[in-house]
């Protein structure tokens, strides 16, 4: 198929309408609902420069490439000096900060910034990756599966490129895009010696934290400086390749674009596993978030835990991403585009598929089996925020259901340890939860549905008649209630892993199916599903519609200290002593803005940059509109939020007298 961002033709008609219609139906679809995260090396030139005016070649690419980091395995990152100076967020650098303090000191509460060189902190383990080189090998991984399978095609590709000089010294690592329709060879330079430069006090790079998550307007200074060594310990040059930063590189409708490396996404998901996504998968995890809340605060209430504090901000956290995937879920329009663009997929490829063979309907008989058990796996699962209850009901259960005399013997014993701790009193808000979780999805009612009543009355309170009990030789029909209920949920979760087991490998085969198809049909005019590889996304800095009101595009320091005061100070909206009295010049920086890229998990602390090249940002997060962009980018009201290269000069030059590094960067 003609690669449509190399037909001139193609292109332009593209470029004069981004959306296709269907012929003989109302609905329309953008071909931006799969998002914009593109590959370096298929990247739209021709759109980009067309779109936004620019005349962006493949040299600028290249370095656009070549300055933006993997950083360890877990976020994104950027060179923004000649002198090997990475930038990142600061909540990707969070976990790695104790392992660096020394005695009495608390880096996260008070920060840190090294005067001198000298000072520069290594962190053990930590590892950044530099794409050097991208290669397709669409071609030669397709003709080498003619005759050998897909792990021995790539060991013979991996043993050609590292012979080839320009490669043997890079670590390889093949990537596969629209399940098998593209495949790509890239090239990585690793650093391990990369140490700690500047870090904000938590009260700064956490600002807001879980409550002020996916909003905006929004105040946070979340980012972190470090610097890669070379192997005779200088720092290392990166003169070639950098994002110079820039305070002032944009404005209103500015074109920018996003360079890191995006988790994952599932943009090319069935109707029928969205409508199951909607109907239980999604519900599921929802309901589970919500008992495990609802849990934790009763027993914060009756004895006070920051540990407990800090699990129920992250399971808020959590619950509130959920949402907003469901919540799109829901969204009639989404889910009209979504159809629109399966139909014209199923259209144009069905044909080409035998009825034994047709992914979509092979889906459909799958999810229909799934559909019962589909929410037993996550709400049945033992889990810490269950309490024992659950883990015990699983024992009982595995003890009635059990063959074999050894695991019998052994289920006996699990049994006999956990049996007074799981039936205690306190266990009652647990098992309540459980069973009204599973009633949420279950079509039969269980026998026994009131957890005060079903613990009080189980023999498993009792030593002596449990003992009895493990000794009797039936219990196909449990006259106890708890070991009734157990009978019956288990065997919901076991079938809910039975059939996941047994159809995972197949669904992965369907979709790969589809996956061909689209390639087929749409090319690179949709982008690949993302895989924590190095993507380049577009947009523009542009405002959106919240709350009958517009946003700013940018918001400054004075939002802070409205924050600050507004909340009375109190965490996470607290700021320390040394922030209390800024200058006037300080309170007017620009601190957070937001702009139309589609980022996701994966691309915290991607370096945002202008047409020049410049570092103008630091992505760190979305609004709430951007939950969805799991299964469709809307370009309307999809932002990513990040920070601006203006608040953090701001600061270094403000607050943290970081001159150093000013000059550095300002060079």
């Amino acid at each position: 198929m003609i690669n449509i961002f190399r037909n001139a033709i193609s292109i332009a008609l593209l470029i004069l309408s981004s959306t296709f219609f269907l012929h003989g139906q109302n609905e329309e679809f953008s071909r931006f609902d799969f998002g914009r995260m593109w590959t370096f090396e298929d990247a739209p030139l021709d759109y980009f420069n067309e779109t936004y005016d620019l005349e962006l070649n493949q040299a600028w690419m290249d370095k656009m490439r070549k300055s933006a980091l993997r950083f360890s395995t877990f976020c994104s990152a950027s060179f923004i000096s000649d002198q090997g100076l990475i930038m990142t967020n600061h909540h990707c650098s969070r976990s790695l900060i104790p392992a660096l303090q020394k005695e009495n000191e608390d880096l996260l509460e008070n920060g840190f910034y090294a005067a001198t060189l000298e000072e520069e902190r290594k962190a053990e383990g930590l590892f950044v990756d530099q794409l050097i080189k991208a290669k397709e090998i669409t071609e030669e991984m397709k003709n080498l599966q003619e005759t050998m399978s897909d792990e021995e095609a790539r060991s013979v590709i991996e043993e050609k490129y590292e012979s080839q000089n320009e490669w043997k010294d890079l670590r390889l690592q093949i990537v596969t895009y629209y399940s098998g329709g593209k495949y790509a060879i890239y090239g990585y330079k690793r650093y391990n010696d990369i140490r700690l430069v500047l870090l904000p006090e938590n009260d700064l790079g956490y600002f807001g934290g879980d409550p002020d998550n996916f909003t905006f307007p929004r105040y946070n200074l979340d980012f972190t400086f470090w610097r890669a060594y070379d192997e005779s310990g200088q720092p290392l040059n990166t003169s070639e390749n950098y994002y110079p930063p820039n305070p002032d590189g944009i404005e209103n409708d500015t074109p920018v674009f996003v360079v890191g490396n995006p988790g994952s996404t599932e943009r090319y998901r069935t109707m029928t596993q969205l409508k199951y996504d909607r109907d239980i998968r999604r519900p599921a995890v929802l309901t589970f978030l919500e008992s495990s809340i609802k849990i934790l605060e009763n027993q914060l209430k009756n004895q006070p835990d920051p540990d407990v504090e800090n699990t129920i901000f992250s399971l808020k956290n959590a619950q509130k991403a959920y949402t907003g995937m469901y919540e799109g879920l829901k969204n009639e329009e989404y889910m009209a585009r979504k159809k629109a663009a399966e139909s014209k997929l199923r259209k144009e490829t069905e044909s080409g598929f035998s009825e034994a063979d047709n992914p979509w309907k092979q889906i459909d008989a799958i999810y229909e089996e799934l559909r019962p058990y589909g929410a037993f796996a996550t709400l049945l699962n033992p889990s810490p925020y269950r309490g024992e209850i659950t883990a015990f009901i699983h024992h009982i259960a595995n003890f009635m259901e059990a063959d074999e005399e050894e695991k019998k013997e052994e289920m006996k014993e699990k049994i006999r340890v956990a049996a007074q701790e799981a039936t205690t009193d306190q266990q009652i808000i647990y098992l309540q939860s459980l069973i009204d979780d599973y009633q949420k999805f279950s079509t039969q009612p269980l026998p026994h549905q009131n957890a005060d009543q079903i613990l009080k009355k189980s023999l498993f309170r009792d030593n002596q008649k449990v003992e009895e009990w493990l000794k009797s030789n039936s219990h196909d029909n449990p006259e106890d209630p708890l070991a009734a209920i157990a009978k019956i949920m288990v065997a919901d979760f076991n079938e809910a892993v039975r059939l996941n087991q047994l159809n995972r490998k197949k669904i992965e085969g369907y979709n790969e199916a589809i996956a061909h198809a689209a390639f087929q049909v749409f090319g690179n005019q949709l982008p690949p599903d993302a895989t924590f590889t190095l993507r380049i996304s577009d947009g523009k800095v542009t405002p959106f519609s919240y709350n009958g009101t517009i946003s700013p595009i940018f918001t400054t320091y004075f939002g802070l200290y409205d924050r600050f005061y507004s909340h009375q100070k109190q965490f996470p909206w607290s700021i320390p002593q040394r922030w209390l009295n800024p200058k006037m010049d300080l309170l007017r920086t620009p601190l957070n803005f937001v702009s139309t890229n589609d980022i996701v998990g994966g691309n915290s602390g991607s370096a945002v940059i202008n047409a020049k090249g410049e570092a103008v940002g630091l992505a760190f997060d979305g609004n709430i509109n951007s939950l969805p962009g799991d299964f469709i980018f809307d370009e309307k009201v999809n932002r990513s939020v990040s920070v601006h290269m203006g608040g953090i000069i701001g600061a270094m030059k403000y607050i943290y007298r970081a001159d150093r590094i000013l000059d550095e960067i300002q060079n």
